[in-house]
């Protein structure tokens, strides 16, 4: 599995914002970004206004960091979202979104979405019965996600849901049985995306 090997809080330290990778602790007072949140680097204050270009690419960063993916499998994602039907912004992020390890991170199964991810590849997580070892899975409405049959398993993601305190989105719904599921019930909106961007920007950046 493709991974970062810095320290990601050098990601929201860039962008300016909580990109919220390491889950519940960014919302504790051990969050990097609220003890320093100057960018990464030798400079102490940030640097005078971007240009058109870089607006452009620290949008595309923004999306790119926030839902853990390297550069390759963005531009796989977008080439896929520019080849479907209507707004391309508006189908990139529905694409995003409908990733399962995005979904089991949504549900709160996992604290973050790198978390969520392990979680995949170590085969905490079945997709209607069947084991999905592979984190860019694409849900699709109707699926639903379980929690394996196994007490290491069920024991993990009751911890996680009893830390984490996140709103499930509409287009999701959570069962909390035994044995802990998430339902697909339609394909994701704009309105339901957990980050502020201008799609429009990295259509824009991409398309050059």
């Amino acid at each position: 599995m493709a991974r970062h090997h810095q320290a990601v809080c050098r990601f929201c330290r860039r962008e300016g914002m909580k990109l919220f990778l390491k889950g519940t602790r960014c919302d504790t007072p051990k969050c990097a970004f609220e003890r320093r949140d100057a960018p990464p680097g030798m400079n102490v204050t940030r640097r005078g206004k971007l240009t058109d270009y870089g607006l452009h690419l620290r949008e595309k960063q923004k999306v790119k960091h926030h839902y853990g993916l390297l550069e390759r499998q963005f531009r796989k994602t977008f080439a896929q979202a520019e080849r479907g039907k209507g707004n391309t912004g508006e189908a990139l992020m529905c694409l995003l979104e409908r990733r399962l390890d995005n979904v089991v991170y949504r549900l709160g199964f996992g604290k973050s979405r790198a978390q969520a991810r392990l979680m995949i590849t170590h085969g905490h997580i079945v997709v209607n019965g069947r084991r999905v070892s592979i984190p860019s899975y694409c849900t699709r409405p109707g699926d639903v996600i379980r929690v394996k049959a196994r007490t290491k398993s069920t024991d993990l993601i009751k911890a996680n849901l009893a830390e984490v305190s996140r709103d499930v989105p509409d287009f999701l719904h959570r069962i909390e049985t035994p044995e802990p599921e998430g339902h697909v019930l339609r394909l994701p909106e704009a309105t339901d995306t957990s980050l502020p961007v201008q799609t429009q920007l990295i259509v824009e950046f991409c398309s050059k």
